[in-house]
């Protein structure tokens, strides 16, 4: 099993940004690599990038504000006052131009950090993401998902658990897994969790898609539920400079599934 507690004791940091408490990790000396994780999460969803990169990168994970030990935003927060918090975040840190690699929602707020501060991104890494709720499903399917964060946001955390791990996260996970992301889920924050729900399903990025300049790799679990292949190869058409690759067997949280091809595959990306 593996010890998150033991984990956060010798890793985690904290820093004030703009009003807000945010705590992040930080590990290894190079080229920064900046994760943004998915809703229901937090860095220590990162765990096996900041041990597998940090050797080549300095591998940069933050809590966003309503997660993980970061302070809760106000109910006013969208995705453009995440990244703009994010941008003051690595100003603080005195990171400059970085590869952004963001995870479900976090790949969207990667989208709109880009969309923002073209000239903060030199690199995207955008896995099992959407074009926000809103730019890539059916309105049917976003009315029922805010509907479900919505209550569950107000549920005890431990039954909200037992209903989305492992079935929306994960394609194959072994128990230790399925422990692992259930440590984690179970410290969400109800205001993040409807937040960034809601942030989800206002947003559509499509008409950011074509316009982004950078070289941007698409990694996608071939077994993903919630982010299906469809929405990959929309990405891979829009998205001028992408290259796709999908990793076979996998579900939603594709890095924690199997980190060693997640970063067999972004290492390919941003290594020569």
């Amino acid at each position: 099993m593996i010890s998150l507690d033991r984990m956060d004791a010798a890793h985690v940091l904290d820093t004030e940004v703009r009003g807000h408490s945010i705590a992040y990790r930080m590990q290894g000396e190079g080229p920064p690599l900046v994760l943004l994780h998915g809703f229901l999460c937090d860095s220590r969803c990162w765990r096996t990038q900041l041990d597998g990169l940090s050797d080549r990168f300095k591998v940069i994970a933050w809590d966003a504000p309503g997660a993980g030990a970061s302070s809760d935003p106000p109910e006013t927060f969208t995705i453009t006052d995440w990244a703009s918090v994010l941008v003051s975040f690595l100003d603080a840190l005195e990171i400059g131009p970085a590869t952004v690699l963001g995870l479900s929602w976090g790949g969207m707020l990667a989208q709109e950090v880009y969309r923002l501060y073209p000239d903060r991104v030199e690199r995207l890494v955008l896995a099992d993401t959407y074009a926000g709720w809103k730019g890539s499903l059916p309105p049917d399917a976003v009315e029922k998902r805010v509907a479900r964060c919505y209550r569950d946001a107000a549920r005890p955390a431990a039954e909200v658990v037992d209903e989305w791990v492992p079935a929306d996260f994960f394609a194959d996970a072994s128990p230790e897994l399925v422990d692992e992301m259930a440590r984690v889920f179970v410290d969400f924050h109800p205001p993040g969790f409807r937040l960034m729900a809601k942030s989800l399903a206002e947003t559509d990025t499509t008409d950011l898609l074509p316009r982004i300049a950078v070289p941007t790799l698409l990694v996608w679990g071939e077994r993903d539920v919630r982010s299906p292949l469809d929405i990959a190869r929309a990405f891979e058409r829009a998205i001028p400079r992408a290259s796709l690759e999908v990793i076979q067997g996998l579900g939603h949280v594709s890095n924690m599934e199997s980190p060693t091809m997640f970063n067999e595959a972004v290492r390919r990306f941003l290594l020569p």
